[in-house]
């Protein structure tokens, strides 16, 4: 499953498909966009953060963002990432446990390692514009104060 294109000198050479199309296209990554969503919203420890937020339209923001991450010719359509995230009490441990939901439902899909272990760390790279704690770490009194002055 390689799609063609034609250098400078019009030979044909062969390009690896892009993750999205590994994947399975649209349908597959749909899929896992909406488990990985309703498994979030559902979730004890992160799940209030999205109480009022639309699912639906969360959905569709998530499947841009992964779906241009994982070579989609899609754009995400969204705020910018620290914008919309600025204004909740986010800590280390909230993004760590997104994280770790992300990687359950990369796992029940039978996400090839390769792709698991990229788009993971793609959700690292992602960390600064979600949260200011570089770790794991729950601290209620510096998340207070980081939403005090946002």
């Amino acid at each position: 499953m390689d799609s063609r294109s034609q250098n400078k000198s019009g030979q044909n050479q062969t390009t690896a498909p892009s993750y999205f199309d590994q994947l399975g296209g649209e349908t597959a990554l749909k899929a896992i966009i909406d488990q990985f969503i309703d498994r979030v919203f559902q979730d004890r420890m992160i799940g209030f953060f999205f109480r009022d937020a639309d699912r639906g339209r969360l959905k569709e923001l998530e499947y841009q963002l992964a779906a241009h991450f994982l070579g989609a010719p899609i754009e995400y359509q969204g705020r910018p990432l620290d914008q919309v995230h600025a204004k909740h009490p986010i800590m280390g441990g909230h993004f760590a446990r997104r994280k770790q939901i992300l990687k359950e439902t990369l796992e029940s899909h039978a996400v090839p390692e390769s792709i698991k272990a990229d788009w993971l760390q793609h959700t690292e790279d992602l960390r600064a514009l979600i949260t200011a704690q570089a770790g794991s770490e729950c601290d209620p009194m510096a998340a207070r104060r980081n939403s005090e002055t946002t």
